[in-house]
């Protein structure tokens, strides 16, 4: 019939990835099915609402793993049959990487296309139903919550007139899709498919946001970029210095740029220009900053005989890549963490 099975024990309110109640827990989960009913079952907790069909119901094998966070689920989905679907809104920003097989006649409001290995999609807005076909295929799901564009959005100094949309399906260019796509494979592998990295939070949230941007520099939105006249009334030193405090004492929280707007009270348009005026970078740039201080003092205080890594000390502050932390850590001391940390 069937197999599902679950691991960690992180527990969660229901599967990220859905909006139906489903349950669930945020880590990993895997399925192993050949019988169409229990994988339209799941399918329909795992994702919403839909309808499933196949002309080979007697070989219908589904077999999907899913890494999940509060805000963000990757899932792998290998189909060996033909599986036409018709898909409820999912309230949730759906992306799809095909890499094998191919998805034809996908439908929503105004769109009819075919996807094939390589191409890189938006499977439809949140608040509209699609339909289509699975065709032999292997892919990836990635879903995200639509508030993590507006985070992303509002703290690259983008203004937000309303909240944030994707107005087209497919990327830009291949080259954004492909960087989009790399994206979603560190978020996989190095991030939610990582036991170790998956428990700092701090990581997950860089993650999380790391793939928001990636999906808002992808594809084509509706976003603008200029500050109002107000906000650059109001980007003065008091609100920098409002801002800097609340970082100060929450760098080791998974902090957004519309936390450090409410703690120095103004806007998230105002935070951005007054870091910008003031110290010629981002908000986000600022945590880094202070989070990478943080590291270096935790190198610094380890002892010869302690069993504390680079590696350890870098996620504990929301730096899972190695590398990526080794090159901040350089450009801001100008020696390597491993040399800090035996020294």
């Amino acid at each position: 019939m069937g197999s599902f099975e679950v691991e960690g024990d992180r527990p969660a309110d229901r599967f990220a990835g859905g909006t139906q109640g489903q349950e669930g827990v945020m880590g990993s989960l895997t399925f192993d099915s050949d019988d169409l009913e229990v994988t339209e079952e799941f399918l329909c907790r795992a994702y919403a609402r839909m309808s499933i069909g196949s002309t080979t119901p007697e070989s219908s094998r589904a077999r999907i793993r899913r890494d999940a966070g509060a805000s963000v689920s990757v899932d792998e989905l290998d189909l060996d049959f033909e599986m036409t679907y018709s898909v409820a809104p999912l309230g949730r920003i759906c992306l799809c990487v095909v890499h094998e097989g191919t998805v034809r006649d996908h439908v929503f409001q105004g769109v009819r296309d075919d996807f094939g290995p390589g191409d890189v999609v938006m499977f439809a807005p949140p608040d509209l139903p699609y339909a289509g076909r699975i065709c032999d295929a292997r892919y990836n799901i990635t879903m995200l919550d639509p508030g993590l564009l507006d985070q992303v959005a509002a703290g690259s100094g983008r203004t937000l007139l309303e909240p944030v949309r994707l107005t087209g399906h497919r990327p830009h260019t291949p080259a954004a899709a492909e960087r989009l796509r790399q994206t979603i494979i560190y978020m996989r592998d190095h991030v939610l498919g990582d036991p170790a990295a998956a428990t700092e939070p701090l990581v997950v949230s860089a993650g999380t946001q790391l793939l928001a941007a990636s999906v808002l520099a992808a594809f084509p939105n509706n976003a603008h970029t200029d500050p109002t006249a107000q906000d650059r009334v109001d980007a003065h030193s008091a609100t920098l210095r409002r801002a800097i405090a609340y970082i100060d004492d929450h760098a080791h929280e998974p902090i957004t740029v519309a936390d450090i707007a409410a703690a120095a009270h103004v806007t998230i348009r105002t935070l951005q220009y007054a870091f910008r005026r003031h110290l010629d970078t981002t908000p986000l740039g600022y945590v880094r900053q202070v989070r990478l201080s943080h590291a270096h003092r935790d190198l610094l205080a380890a002892g010869p005989g302690d069993d504390t890594s680079v590696g350890a000390i870098a996620a504990r502050w929301g730096f899972p890549h190695p590398g990526r932390f080794a090159s901040l850590y350089r450009d801001m001391y100008g020696t390597s963490p491993s040399h800090t940390l035996r020294g």
